[in-house]
């Protein structure tokens, strides 16, 4: 099994408010594993520092067996490593199909065609407002849209956070069942997310953070099941 995402020792935050305190964390080939915990925990910052985003202090994070510890986000993506945020994920003054041709603009004309094809026919909702304006969607639209973008580039690692925050139950259910069948293309899977029952109900395995550590791993079964952490982190939101 090759090791996609290895993480030790890893601090970081935003300047001089230092959020995550020695992550340590592992991803291997194919798999979907989620990271839940309490608000404030440090999830999304966590994968932010992984993304170049938030201020990497000190630890090793390899990818695929290189040392990515610090990179820049172009770097990343290079890389094959793609993002999608939680909010301003999209531009709203711009239509789908522009929206996804920002996802490839160093393309050539033919291949991005093809690409956003693809794209639309894993997500059919868009393939119907492909001129309409970003603006104009609803919200799982929108985040269907946003993943849709990430995939333009083929990254084979998405981070997302939280995709279905502030989603219908239905369209939550639609993105996380989308999000795993990427898996039948190659594309390893690191989601923080909401809805930890959900989420974890697709995953291999899963995270339980608290202040800034990681407090629990485990396969995302037995993580379901366990009645001690279902009372402390399962029937709560996150950040």
């Amino acid at each position: 099994m090759t090791r996609v995402l290895d993480v030790n020792g890893l601090t970081g935050g935003y300047g001089s408010v230092q959020i995550l305190y020695g992550i340590d964390l592992h991803i291997d080939e194919g798999e979907f594993v989620t990271i839940i915990g309490p608000n404030g925990c440090g999830k999304s910052t966590f994968i932010k520092a992984i993304f170049g985003i938030a201020d990497y202090y000190s630890g090793q994070v390899n990818y695929r067996g290189k040392s990515v510890s610090g990179m820049r986000t172009d770097q990343l993506v290079n890389m094959g490593i793609a993002y999608v945020p939680q909010v301003n994920n999209v531009f709203p003054s711009l239509s789908v199909e522009e929206n996804l041709q920002m996802g490839g603009n160093s393309l050539s004309a033919n291949i991005l065609g093809q690409r956003i094809e693809r794209a639309l026919d894993m997500f059919p909702d868009l393939r119907s407002r492909e001129h309409d304006l970003a603006a104009s969607l609803s919200g799982g639209e929108r985040q269907m849209l946003a993943i849709s973008r990430a995939l333009i580039s083929e990254p084979n690692f998405l981070l997302l956070d939280e995709p279905t925050a502030a989603l219908s139950p239905l369209y939550q259910q639609q993105i996380i069942e989308r999000i795993d069948a990427l898996r039948e293309q190659g594309i390893t899977v690191l989601i923080v997310e909401q809805n930890a029952r959900l989420s974890l109900s697709r995953s291999d395995r899963g995270y339980i953070m608290s202040n800034g550590k990681v407090v629990h791993t485990g396969d995302a079964d037995h993580i379901l099941t366990d009645p001690e952490i279902g009372q402390y982190f399962l029937g709560t939101h996150d950040d």
